[in-house]
Parts: structure tokens; sequence; C-alpha cells
């Protein structure tokens, strides 16, 4: 699999409400922000790094060099789907057909280094998308997708007949799990919503060493 080939986009617009308002992408757990934590486990073995921040100005973010803010489409639609379509439509815009587009929520400290391989290795034989899972939670939202199969969703954002959440939009297009083990520290996946999480996610994250941090602009 060569860089060309995979488009990976955060999705951070995410609205904190049961933070407080916080925009999560800022959020430090380990003594980094999320945005910065995601950030390191992908690595450096996409063709483009897009961040999805939805109602948040970039200049609000922490971003990175290598990060491409991307607004949600113009259109009445909001969260994760929307972070994934406005995805589809800037590759349509920069005349890119990527084969795969991966998505992570901003909100996952500790998403695993080695998902996009093995995510790779499930999407054969030609699978729409495959989503990650674990104990028998679904993650929508930490996916690969074929970007031939979710090609025409700005279109279907803009005409309003996607599915309004990124669950049922990969049900309806075929996408299916992939199971991950949890390691000895918990489920890889786990995302932060709660004050309850944050402290939760804060105290595992004492117990491990952080990523290495992404270069700011």
């Amino acid at each position: 699999m060569t860089a060309p080939d995979v488009v990976a986009v955060i999705l951070a617009g995410g609205r904190g409400e049961r933070l407080g308002g916080a925009v999560k992408a800022n959020i430090e757990i380990g003594g980094m922000p999320l945005l910065a934590r995601v950030t390191a486990a992908l690595g450096d073995g996409v063709a483009a790094l897009l961040v999805a921040h939805g109602p948040h100005p970039p200049a609000t973010l922490a971003l990175a060099a290598r990060h491409i803010p991307i607004p949600d489409l113009p259109a009445d639609y909001g969260g994760p789907l929307a972070g994934l379509a406005a995805a589809a439509a800037w590759c349509a815009q920069q005349h890119r057909a990527p084969r795969y587009i991966l998505s992570v929520a901003v909100d996952t400290p500790f998403f695993p280094h080695d998902f996009l391989p093995r995510a790779l290795v499930a999407m054969e034989p030609r699978l729409p998308g495959v989503f990650a899972r674990c104990g028998g939670q679904d993650y929508p939202t930490d996916a690969l997708w074929r970007f031939a199969s979710i090609a025409a969703l700005p279109g279907e954002v803009f005409a309003g007949t996607a599915p309004r959440s990124l669950r049922r939009y990969a049900a309806a297009i075929g996408a299916v799990a992939l199971d991950w083990p949890a390691g000895p520290d918990g489920d890889p996946f786990a995302s932060l919503n709660t004050p309850q999480d944050r402290v939760a996610l804060a105290a595992r994250a004492a117990l491990a060493p952080p990523p290495a941090a992404p270069h700011k602009r």
C-alpha cells in the first residue's frame, strides 16, 4: 500500500456539550492535546491528514504543519457523518481519488498505531468499509472506508438523503465490524465524552508513555 492510496480525516467537530462545551481536540490527556495524540498514532503513512473541525474555527485548534483543516459542507448535517462527507468532498475538489479514507475520532487517545494495516487486510475482498469493534462496542467513527463506496456521500448530504448518523450510514453501505481485542489497559477505542471519562483516560495515560508529539505550525 502506497501513501497516495489513503487519506485520513480526524473527526474533531464535537461540541463537547457534556464537558461544558470544551473543544475536545484541545483537551490534554497525559500531557498532550487529544489532536496531537491521535495524529501521533496515525504516523506518517497517509497521503494527506485532514481535520474536520465542524463548528470550531481552525484558529482555535492546535494544528500541526501537516494538518489540513476542512469545514463541514453547507448543508443541514452535523456530527461525524458531516466530517466524513467533508473529507470525501475535499478529495473530489482536489481531484484526488484515494483508494481509502481513514476516519478517526479526535477523542480516542489510545487509538491503535496498527489499526490502518490491519484494516487494509480486512478490507479485502473489496468491502465498502470496516469499523472498529471492541468488547461488543461498535466505533463507526474509527473506520476505513473505500473511497469509491462513499464518493456519493457529499451529494447525498446536499440532497438530504444521507442517513443522519455514521452508524446508520455504515450499515446502509454494508460496512462490517473489525473485531479488536482489548489491551491490558482496556479498550483502545475508548472515547472522551464525560468528565468521568476524562478522569479515567487521564489515569490510564499516566501509566503509559505518551506518543511522540507532532510539530506545530
